[in-house]
């Protein structure tokens, strides 16, 4: 497989790291965009990314946490982004990056470590400390749009265990839009392909057009979602997906969407 290959094979992967971490397609694709720039212009960097995904992340993370440290966050273009910078500087991105590493993109301890340029053991206090500021996140209340009853009653104990109340459930894109306008929600975690054969992008955009709410799309093919091709959903969780992997993207979602329930 030839150099460019390999990096278009792991770009989709690292947008959604990239979204997750800034909270914002367009944030994240630009600094995915001044990486593979920097790549270009740098020989040794171009040479280091042919051993994989750890040394792609890595140049990532550099231009990234530069960037961080000069502005504080990369540039707001909305309300939602707005709200982000502000929580931002009051808390550091080193908890969240090393709970992203190891938990959405399955990277080892090690290999974030690496990424990170810290030790195993800096990694590993960062993830329980991050996991300590999602268990202090206020609670909210979740619309749960899942056709498989027994992943829907999985989700249903996760985001119990987390502090969170289940505003409904839902299997169809009827049955959500139903659940939505008679009950509040302050998150959706909405699952792509229903039960009818009807959409959960389709579902979503029922409920957004109710008001602002932060959403974790949950699919069996992520691929499908991350083309670069039409706007693309910041939080996206691959089934079968590791309970750790939700419960950072529902900290994600509720460190930068508002978690109040729609007004």
């Amino acid at each position: 497989m030839s150099l460019g290959d390999q990096v278009a094979s792991n770009l989709p992967y690292l947008r959604r790291y990239a979204r997750a971490l800034t909270g914002s397609q367009a944030s994240g694709d630009a600094f995915v965009r001044a990486t593979l720039e920097a790549a270009l212009a740098d020989e040794g960097l171009k040479a280091s990314l042919s051993d994989g995904r750890v040394p792609l992340y890595r140049a990532f993370n550099k231009i990234w946490a530069s960037a961080y440290q000069e502005t504080g966050s990369a540039s707001s273009e909305s309300q939602h982004e707005a709200a982000a910078q502000g929580r931002l500087k009051q808390v550091t991105p080193l908890n969240r990056q090393a709970l992203l590493l190891t938990t959405l993109e399955n990277f080892t301890a090690g290999e974030a470590a690496e990424i990170m340029e810290i030790s195993t053991d800096d990694v590993e206090r960062l993830v329980r400390e991050a996991v300590e500021e999602i268990d202090r996140e206020s609670s909210t209340s979740v619309l749960i749009i899942e056709d498989e009853p027994l992943i829907s009653m999985q989700l249903e104990d996760l985001v119990r265990s987390l502090g969170h109340e289940i505003s409904g459930t839902a299997a169809t894109r009827t049955q959500a839009l139903e659940v939505a306008e008679t009950t509040k929600a302050g998150l959706v975690l909405a699952d792509i392909q229903l039960a009818d054969g009807s959409s959960g992008l389709d579902a979503v955009d029922d409920i957004l057009a109710l008001g602002s709410v932060p959403v974790i799309f949950i699919t069996a093919y992520p691929e499908r979602l991350l083309t670069g091709d039409r706007p693309e959903p910041t939080y996206l969780v691959t089934k079968p997906f590791q309970e750790a992997t939700v419960r950072a993207a529902i900290s994600q979602a509720l460190f930068f969407g508002s978690s109040r329930p729609l007004d």
